[in-house]
């Protein structure tokens, strides 16, 4: 992979290169970033084959400068079908972010049929043209294929997204890492409307089915909503077979710097 990776290993730790930057702040990290790098050290230290992580949740609360980071995780529970971890992340010694991990193990259906929604139907994306427009992969981050709507518009939206390069180097990033890095991409896809992107998210839940099986990973926004500041997004995910889970993010209206602010939380540090 040419393209430069988003950290570098330090030891136990891990070292921010100059691409996983973002865009409220160009010296702190991408949010997606910090998930990703959640879901490695969980998936390295207590993922298992016969186990799907079913759930991660991250909160994040602070936001990390490009500066050594350390992801520190507990396994909280290891049961004979249900495995529950949780992770926390430290930038410079300072807890940014959260995650809490459930992993499920695999097995057989039950009888029956149950209803489910139908699959979407829609491009390959090797059928559909690169876009020409660079700030849909914020320069080089990702890579994607517009399907229907876009940024700037305020109707039905789906697209495909693949990442470009690899979240640790030296490590091809695994189906869930690639996933958990570009779910993040539900708050800008949900969120966003025909003024720009007015929420900044502060935590985001991954439900998956099981992992992908394509490097693509589509994204159909299904929900927005919003109130006195406060948003809740949700797309729901699929890879080139089909659905394969959902991403749900929290957000809060994007504001002004705060002035001096002594203890930056999520909406000191990221306004």
């Amino acid at each position: 992979m040419k393209n430069q990776p988003f950290f570098t290993r330090d030891g136990d730790g891990f070292v921010p290169t100059e691409v996983a930057n973002g865009p409220w702040d160009p010296q702190s990290l991408h949010g997606r970033v910090i998930i990703g790098l959640l879901a490695f050290e969980i998936e390295r230290h207590h993922g298992a084959d016969d186990f799907v992580p079913a759930r991660l949740t991250v909160d994040m609360f602070r936001l990390p400068k490009l500066v050594p980071i350390e992801v520190k995780t507990k396994l909280v529970r290891d049961g004979l079908r249900i495995r529950v971890v949780e992770a926390e992340f430290f930038s410079a010694g300072v807890s940014m972010a959260r995650a809490s991990c459930q992993l499920l193990r695999k097995t057989e259906n039950p009888a029956g049929n149950v209803w489910s929604p139908p699959n979407w139907e829609v491009p390959r994306p090797a059928d559909i043209a690169k876009p020409t427009d660079v700030r849909l992969g914020m320069h080089g981050k990702w890579t994607t294929r517009p399907i229907v709507g876009g940024m700037g518009t305020s109707g039905p939206r789906r697209l495909w997204l693949s990442e470009v390069r690899e979240l640790v180097a030296g490590t091809p990033a695994s189906p869930f890492v690639r996933v958990a890095v570009a779910a993040d991409f539900a708050s800008p896809f949900a969120n966003a409307g025909d003024q720009g992107l007015g929420f900044i998210n502060s935590d985001v839940t991954l439900y998956l089915y099981r992992l992908p099986v394509t490097e693509w990973v589509g994204f159909e926004v299904v929900n927005h909503h919003a109130r006195d500041g406060i948003a809740i997004g949700e797309c729901w995910l699929y890879d080139e077979q089909g659905a394969i889970g959902t991403s749900t993010v929290a957000a809060l209206a994007q504001r002004k710097p705060m002035t001096n602010p002594a203890n930056r939380d999520v909406t000191s540090a990221k306004e």
